[in-house]
């Protein structure tokens, strides 16, 4: 894998890489993957949980495309278009629960609105091609 997450000697721990290496290869970056389902519509609508669930499946579809996989995610960022606090760690949650061991560098940041109708979900990411 061309990528070593580190975390910082100097912050406290808090149970993610505070970096990320990219060793070799290309870099890879996505557009905001949105939570949409096969049939075109917003899935789950309106689920915080649900929408991080299907935009972490389309991103690995896309990784997949290009030969690369969750594990070569070197920064994520995730929207979050709630008002509570809450939804932003249980969106959360559903990265760490998809990435394991391996989760990147990432932001998670509170937004107002995002592009589509009930959309409360939106993902972007830099992966490592090798």
């Amino acid at each position: 894998m061309p990528v070593r997450r580190d975390r910082s000697e100097s912050l406290p721990d808090q149970g993610f890489p505070h970096t990320a290496i990219v060793t070799a290869g290309s870099l890879l970056f996505t557009t905001g993957i949105a939570p949409i389902g096969t049939d075109g519509a917003i899935t789950p609508p309106g689920d915080v949980v649900g929408q991080t669930g299907q935009c972490l499946d389309n991103l690995a579809a896309v990784l997949r495309e290009r030969g690369a996989g969750l594990g070569d995610v070197a920064k994520l960022t995730v929207y979050v278009a709630e008002r509570m606090h809450v939804d932003l760690a249980v969106a959360w949650e559903a990265v760490v629960e998809a990435f394991g061991e391996n989760v990147p560098p990432a932001s998670v940041v509170g937004v107002t609105v995002l592009p589509l109708d009930d959309q409360v979900v939106e993902i972007e990411a830099v992966a490592a091609l090798s």
